[in-house]
């Protein structure tokens, strides 16, 4: 697992972008510490905020390329974006 330098704030809100990523975890029913693998048009489409999230602390970025996986802080943050309609 490795850690990325941070340059976001953790505490700003969500992006669309970044609680689109958050879906995804939620659609696999991924639990904190488990890695789901971004791959191909998926993992360039959301490569910009898997990176923010993983910034925040909220994923892991694991050494599997396109690999990340939840924190305990990114599990609740799922929860809580999954809880409201996903934008249109």
């Amino acid at each position: 697992m490795t850690r990325i330098s941070k340059s976001v704030d953790p505490t700003s809100p969500l992006t669309p972008a970044e609680e689109n990523v958050l879906r995804v975890f939620r659609e696999f029913l991924m639990r904190p510490g488990q890695m789901l693998c971004f791959h191909g048009p998926d993992l360039e489409k959301h490569r910009k905020a898997l990176v923010a999230l993983a910034e925040r602390d909220l994923l892991i970025s694991e050494s599997f390329k396109g690999g990340y996986s939840l924190t305990i802080e990114g599990f609740e943050a799922m929860k809580a974006c999954t809880s409201r309609p996903a934008p249109r």
